[in-house]
C-alpha cells in the first residue's frame, strides 16, 4: 500500500466507531447459532487457508462459535518448545515487525516513528526505566495465526495494567503512518520477575479483536484503566505456558532488560517465527 493509501486508510480509521464496530463483531463472534457460527468458520478457513490438520479439533462442530474457534487450541507438539535452557521462547505465531535495542527509552515503531517504553507500559514509574537501553521486540499476528499467547521465559506475574484506547489496525500500513500507535490502543501490559530481571509481555488490541483475555482473568474489553496487583506467587507461569489471548487478530511486545539477552542472528522485521521457537539466548548474568 503506497503512502496515499495508507494515509486515507488510516483517516477512515480515524473517522470509523471504533469500539462500535468491534463490539458488533464480537457479537456476531459469539453467536452460537450453528449456521451463522458454522458459516464463518468455514468462511474464514477458506479465505485464510487456515491449517485444521493441527488443531486439537479438526471438526466445526467442536466449537461453540467463532471466537471458540478463533483461540482453538492445538495438537500436542504442534509447536515444539525450544529446549535450550538458556533459550527465550517465541510467544505467538506471527510476523516480527521489529525488534533491537529500547535506545534511551524509546521503542522503534517503524518509518522514523517510536514511543516510548513510559507510554507503552502506561506508568512513568520504576520498572518503566528498567527497560531503558535494554531489549524489544514487536510481533505481529494476522487473522490465520494461531492466536494463544505464551510465556518467553518462566516467571511470576507482579502486576497486570489494562489501559483502555484507541482500536487502530496494526498492519504495516497503519503502524507506518499512525505516530506512537502501540501506546494510543488499547492493551493488557503484564509484568513478570523472571530469572532474568523484569520481563514486561503486552497485548495490543486493535481494530475488531472481540477482547483480549488472561488465563487469571476472562476478558478485558473497553473498560476503565484497570491496574491488578499479585501477591508474590500467586501465578507462575513456566516457559511456553500459556497467559493470554485474542480474540481477533494484533500484536504481542515482550520487553526484557538491559543486558539480558541477545537475539538470534537470522531474526528481522519480516521474519515469521512460530510460538516456542527460540528467539533470543540468556546473556551470562
Amino acid at each position: 500500500m503506497n503512502k496515499y493509501w495508507a494515509e486515507w486508510f488510516v483517516a477512515l480509521q480515524r473517522l470509523a466507531p471504533q469500539h462500535g464496530l468491534s463490539r458488533l463483531g464480537a457479537k456476531l463472534a459469539d453467536s452460537r447459532h450453528p449456521g451463522v457460527k458454522n458459516a464463518l468458520i468455514r468462511q474464514f478457513i477458506r479465505t485464510y487457508k487456515v491449517n485444521m490438520d493441527e488443531a486439537a479439533s479438526e471438526s466445526l462442530e467442536d466449537y461453540a462459535c467463532f471466537n471458540d474457534f478463533f483461540t482453538r487450541a492445538l495438537k500436542p507438539n504442534a509447536r515444539p518448545l525450544a529446549s535450550d535452557a538458556n533459550s527465550i521462547a517465541s510467544p505467538a505465531d506471527g510476523t516480527i515487525s521489529q525488534l533491537g535495542r529500547i535506545s534511551t527509552g524509546n521503542i522503534f515503531q517503524a518509518k522514523g516513528k517510536s514511543f516510548s517504553v513510559e507510554a507503552l507500559l502506561g506508568g512513568r514509574d520504576a520498572d518503566s526505566k528498567r527497560f531503558h537501553n535494554g531489549q524489544f521486540i514487536t510481533i505481529y499476528l494476522s487473522p490465520s495465526d494461531y492466536h494463544r499467547v505464551h510465556m518467553p521465559v518462566a516467571g511470576t506475574l507482579d502486576y497486570c495494567r489494562y489501559i483502555p484506547g484507541k482500536l487502530f489496525s496494526v498492519n504495516a500500513a497503519t503502524t507506518g503512518t499512525v505516530e506512537g500507535l502501540f501506546a494510543k490502543n488499547e492493551r493488557l501490559v503484564c509484568l513478570f520477575d523472571t530469572p532474568l530481571g523484569r520481563c514486561a509481555v503486552i497485548l495490543v488490541g486493535a481494530m475488531m479483536v472481540a477482547g483480549i483475555e488472561s488465563v487469571w482473568e476472562t476478558c478485558y474489553q473497553a473498560g476503565e484503566l484497570r491496574l491488578d496487583n499479585f501477591d508474590s506467587g500467586e501465578i507462575s507461569l513456566t516457559k511456553g505456558e500459556e497467559m493470554g489471548r485474542f480474540k481477533f487478530g494484533s500484536t504481542v511486545i515482550l520487553l526484557f532488560e538491559q543486558d539480558a539477552i541477545r537475539w538470534e542472528e537470522a531474526l528481522t522485521p519480516g521474519y515469521t517465527t512460530r510460538m516456542g521457537q527460540c528467539l533470543a539466548k540468556c546473556l551470562p548474568s
